[in-house]
């Protein structure tokens, strides 16, 4: 795998890949520099045949991400005391910067593999954004989550505000913590589904975790590509827009070889290997 500044990437189980957030000195906090990466390793790995699965978590003991590194992002092209005089052109200017921002982040949810994001410790900010971008979310009992933009007076941008409500099914809660950006558990979490699991360390959260990629990673990736696909688009668009599109996909999707090995590998109770996507 490639080498990467501020991130780790290997592949500890064939197909499934461990993207780690690596800037424990700073509560894996990030900067322009780290979302921009993230993107890249994201994008490279969505097309990568020898990689099914994702797992996403954070280096050190501390924090998956404390969110953004509020001294280093004061410091960038839309901080204070930028030469922009004019309110018009600097609104242009921070919209190209959120927008730009906004897409790293969404390449987490926008990668074709399944991405399972693995949360311990300290989860805030841009921990909350980054994780509703992931397919799967588990975490440590001593995950401490928190919407926290209202405390540094902002309303939170790059994609809590748009996915949290339909990753959980209140939104009397969402709103309670993206308005008080009072820190919640993991107890909490799992109580409102924000996160299928919980378990009792960051050790045994990551592995659970990479098994769970493991699991997915026997299956068809035609099959569990497509399902994601067609999962997200169905969460963005109405049903009878959803079952049209299921349709369309399919109508390609179904030719696949693999069908008739998951079928023969069943009648004969063997186990089907698939061909690399």
């Amino acid at each position: 795998m490639s080498t990467y500044e501020y991130f780790l990437v290997d592949i500890p189980i064939p197909f499934v890949a461990h993207v780690q957030i690596n800037r424990p000195a700073k509560y894996n906090a990030f900067f322009e520099a780290m979302w921009l990466e993230l993107k890249t390793i994201f994008d490279t790995l969505s097309t990568n045949p020898d990689v099914r699965a994702i797992v996403l978590s954070g280096a050190g003991a501390k924090a998956f991400t404390a969110g953004l590194d509020v001294e280093k992002a004061s410091q960038g092209p839309v901080g204070p005391g930028k030469n922009i005089t004019d309110p018009a052109r600097q609104a242009v200017t921070i919209k190209r910067h959120i927008a730009e921002f906004q897409e790293c982040i969404s390449s987490v949810e926008k990668c074709e593999k399944p991405v399972i994001c693995a949360m311990h410790g300290f989860t805030f900010g841009l921990g909350l954004d980054i994780s509703t971008c992931a397919d799967v979310r588990f975490c440590a009992a001593d995950t401490k989550f928190s919407v926290k933009e209202v405390d540094i007076g902002i309303a939170a941008d790059i994609g809590t505000l748009t996915r949290l409500p339909k990753v959980v099914g209140s939104f009397s809660w969402v709103k309670e913590v993206t308005l008080t950006a009072r820190v919640f558990g993991a107890e909490e979490a799992y109580r409102v589904g924000f996160v299928s699991e919980v378990h009792e360390t960051k050790e045994k959260t990551v592995e659970a975790a990479l098994k769970f990629g493991e699991l997915l990673a026997t299956k068809s990736p035609m099959a569990v590509q497509g399902t994601k696909e067609l999962l997200n688009h169905a969460r963005d668009h109405t049903v009878a827009d959803s079952l049209r599109y299921t349709g369309v996909w399919n109508s390609a999707a179904i030719q696949t070889s693999d069908v008739e090995r998951a079928i023969f590998s069943g009648l004969k109770r063997t186990k089907p290997r698939f061909e690399k996507l």
